[in-house]
C-alpha cells in the first residue's frame, strides 16, 4: 500500500527530471520541449521508509521513456552517481530523489514484483481522517516463466545504465526499458504495462537468473 500525501513538492518531479532526463545516454526527444508524465505505477516497500514510484514521461514528441524512482529521507550511502535531486515536501520535509536502479529497495520491489507476484502497490490519500484510494493511472502484469520465488536483494553489484538498463544485484540480473517499446523480444520472466492509450501490453522490464 502507498499512502500519498496532498502536498506541495518543490521542485517538482517533472521539474527534476527536465533538468537530469536529457544528460542520460538513452534519452531520446526534445530537451527544450520539458517532460511531460504519461502514467505511473509504485511498489511497496515492506519497511514503509522509502517511496517507489516508477514515471512513464515523454518529452515532445520523442518516445516514452520509463524512468524507475525512490524517494528517501536522508541520502543513501554510496549512491551519489544515482541521485536525481533533492526536494521539499510539504508534509515529509526533505526528500533524496534517486534513480531507482541504483537502489537496493528498488531492486527487491522489481524482482517480488516480476518473480513473486506481489503487483503495484495499492495508492491512497489521506483525507478528513480517512483512506481514500486512488485509482491506478496503468496496470501491470507479469509474463513468462518466473523462477521459484523472489531472493533477497540487500545490496546492488552493478549497474549498466545502458537501455535496457541492467542491474546485477544477489542471484538475479534485473533489466529495466528506458525507451518503452523499443525491444519486444525479452528473455526470462517480463513485466509489461499498458495504459490510456496504450492497450497492448509494452515490455517493462525483466529479469534472469545469475
Amino acid at each position: 500500500m502507498a499512502l500519498l500525501h496532498r502536498a506541495e513538492i518543490r521542485p517538482t518531479k517533472l521539474e527534476l527530471l527536465s533538468t537530469w532526463l536529457p544528460r542520460r545516454p538513452w534519452f531520446l526527444g526534445d530537451a527544450a520541449a520539458g517532460v511531460e508524465r504519461v502514467a505511473a505505477y509504485r511498489f511497496d516497500d515492506p519497511a514503509g521508509e522509502v517511496g517507489i514510484e516508477t514515471l512513464l514521461v515523454r518529452a515532445g514528441n520523442g518516445p516514452v521513456h520509463q524512468v524507475p524512482l525512490t524517494y528517501r529521507g536522508a541520502p543513501l550511502g554510496g549512491a551519489d552517481a544515482w541521485l536525481v535531486g533533492t526536494c521539499e515536501h510539504s508534509v515529509l520535509g526533505p526528500r533524496w530523489v534517486y534513480d531507482a536502479c541504483g537502489d537496493p529497495v528498488y531492486a527487491a520491489a522489481l524482482a517480488g514484483a516480476i518473480l513473486a507476484g506481489t503487483g503495484q502497490a495499492q495508492e491512497y490519500f489521506e483525507v478528513d481522517g480517512r483512506r481514500e484510494e486512488r485509482a491506478p493511472s496503468m496496470g501491470i502484469a507479469v509474463d513468462g516463466a518466473g523462477l521459484a520465488g523472489a531472493p533477497g536483494i540487500d545490496a546492488v553489484d552493478q549497474v549498466d545504465d545502458g537501455d535496457p538498463t541492467r542491474i546485477l544485484a544477489g542471484s538475479v540480473e534485473l533489466a529495466v526499458l528506458r525507451r518503452v517499446g523499443d525491444d519486444p523480444d525479452l528473455p526470462g520472466a517480463r513485466l509489461t504495462g499498458t495504459w490510456e492509450g496504450q492497450p497492448a501490453p509494452l515490455p517493462l522490464a525483466y529479469v534472469l537468473p545469475r
